[in-house]
């Protein structure tokens, strides 16, 4: 598969993703039309478990007006002690579509943990292209979020 046939697929996917995705009051975080940050998932638990899983609603915290959702009353309490540790990387939108600067959304299992932060990725095959420079990348994104993190991608896709 080339970079623009996944380029390509990326978008289209994204495109269809956010057709369903509305914006926490701070469009900075990408949330769900309820404000749900990671579909659910527990932030803490890829740093702590070293994979994905899901949340539970009896734990939750919020953070840049988004609700994160918990495994465990430990992980809330992790996360309310240092967020900024445990919150995703750009917002959570998608850390390669960053380095493009658009905004596309997530799958939770789609993840990396780099120098201790996470960074999630629209999916599988575009987390293949971002692994193969997770530096180049991550040094593009860092330039270009501060630009970006204020506009919707609707914004971002006409500019």
């Amino acid at each position: 598969m080339t970079l623009s046939s996944i380029l390509r697929a990326a978008t289209i996917a994204a495109t269809l993703a956010l057709s369903t995705v509305t914006f926490a009051a701070d469009i900075d975080v990408n949330a769900n039309q309820n404000d749900l940050a990671i579909k659910g998932f527990d932030t803490v638990a890829y740093f702590t478990d070293g994979k994905a899983v899901k949340g539970n609603v009896n734990y939750t915290a919020t953070y840049k007006n988004a609700i994160y959702q918990f495994a465990s009353e430990q992980n809330r309490d992790l996360f309310k002690q240092n967020p900024e540790k445990y919150a995703p990387q750009y917002g959570g939108y998608c850390a390669f579509g960053v380095t493009m600067e658009r905004k596309f959304d997530t799958d939770p299992t789609a993840f990396k943990i780099v120098d201790n932060k996470l960074y999630l990725n629209l999916n599988a095959d575009v987390q293949k292209r971002w692994v193969t420079d997770i530096p180049g990348f991550v040094s593009a994104a860092d330039d270009n979020w501060n630009g970006i993190k204020s506009k919707t991608d609707e914004e971002l896709e006409s500019e």
